[in-house]
C-alpha cells in the first residue's frame, strides 16, 4: 500500500481520532460502512475470466488465464491456483515502475490465502492425471487507481473474476490429455469475502480510504466464507491488538462480508 502520508498522520490523526470517538468518520460514513462498490465482469475479452473493482476511487482489474501444467510435487492429485498483482506507477504517486514491491507481494499472498483457505475453487476437480497434468489457472491483478484498502478491492475483483471464468474441457484417454471443444465454468464452490479494518485511535473503521490508512496504526484483514466461517486473517502495522477487538473485527467481518457477498453475486448475474 502506498508509504505514509506524514503530513495527514501528524495534523490530522488526533482530529480524526476525535470524529470517530464520536461514532463518525470524515466522510460522512458509519465505522463499520464500506465505500460504494461496483463490479463488472467479463470486461477483459481475451481472458477466461475478468473483473473489475470500484472501491470508492480504488480501482482494481483482474484477469484469469487458464491452461494446463503439471501439479506440485505433494499435491498431485489438485490443480494449480496463483494470483498476482501489480501495482501500475499511474496508480499512485508511490507506485514505482520495476518488479513487483513487497507491499504487492504482500498484496497477492494475501488475496490468494484467502481465497485458498475457503476452499472457494475445488481443486480436485482441476486434475486430469494424477502427478502429471492439472489445469493451471493464474490470476492476474492490476491496480488502476489507489486510494485505500487495495486488500478487499483486489481479492473481490479476484473472487469475481474466478466466479465468472469459463475453461476448455479436456478428456483423457490413454494416459494422453485431449482438449475438447466443450467449454465449462471453473469448479467455484464459496464465495469469500475479505474485510479490513483499520484502527485510528481506539476505534475500528471498515474499508479505510488513503486518508485513513495514513492515519491509522494497525489494520487487519479477515476473511470469511458463506457459512461464517473465518478462513484467514492478515494483520498489518506494528502496534498490537486486544483480544476484544480482534472479536469485535471477526463480528464485524462477518456482517459486512454479508453485504459484500450479495454484492458479488449480483454481479455474476
Amino acid at each position: 500500500m502506498p508509504k505514509k502520508n506524514y503530513v495527514v498522520e501528524t495534523i490530522r490523526k488526533a482530529e480524526m481520532a476525535l470524529v470517530l470517538a464520536k461514532g463518525k468518520r470524515l466522510d460522512g460514513r458509519a465505522l463499520d460502512e464500506h465505500r460504494p462498490l461496483k463490479i463488472q465482469t467479463g470486461v477483459i475479452q481475451k481472458a477466461n475470466g475478468s473483473a473489475l473493482v470500484t472501491l470508492g476511487n480504488t480501482e482494481v482489474i483482474a484477469g484469469v488465464k487458464i491452461a494446463t501444467g503439471t501439479p506440485f510435487p505433494d499435491t498431485p492429485d489438485k490443480g494449480l491456483l496463483v494470483v498476482n498483482a501489480e501495482i501500475l506507477p499511474l496508480a499512485s504517486a508511490y507506485a514505482e515502475a520495476g518488479p513487483p514491491s513487497e507491499d504487492a507481494i504482500e498484496l497477492a499472498r494475501v488475496v490468494d490465502r484467502g481465497v485458498r483457505e475457503s476452499e472457494m475453487v475445488d481443486m480436485t476437480k482441476l486434475c486430469l492425471i494424477p502427478g502429471k497434468t492439472v489445469y493451471t489457472v493464474f490470476v492476474d491483478v492490476n491496480i488502476m487507481n489507489v486510494d485505500g484498502n487495495l486488500f478487499d478491492a483486489t481479492s473481490y475483483a479476484v473472487v469475481s473474476a474466478l466466479r465468472t471464468a469459463k475453461m476448455k474441457k479436456f478428456k483423457v484417454k490413454d494416459e494422453k490429455v485431449e482438449e475438447t471443444d466443450e467449454v465449462v465454468p471453473v469448479p467455484v464452490e464459496r464465495i469469500p469475502v475479505s474485510v479490513t479494518m483499520a484502527r485510528i485511535g481506539d476505534t475500528l473503521v471498515v474499508d479505510p480510504d488513503s486518508e485513513e490508512e495514513g492515519a491509522m496504526d494497525m489494520r487487519i484483514t479477515i476473511t470469511t466464507d458463506d457459512d461464517e466461517n473465518i478462513c484467514a486473517s492478515q494483520k498489518g502495522e506494528a502496534s498490537v491488538i486486544s483480544p476484544a477487538q480482534v472479536l469485535q473485527a471477526a463480528d464485524t467481518s462477518i456482517k459486512v462480508g454479508k453485504e459484500i457477498r450479495k454484492l458479488i453475486k449480483d454481479a455474476a448475474g
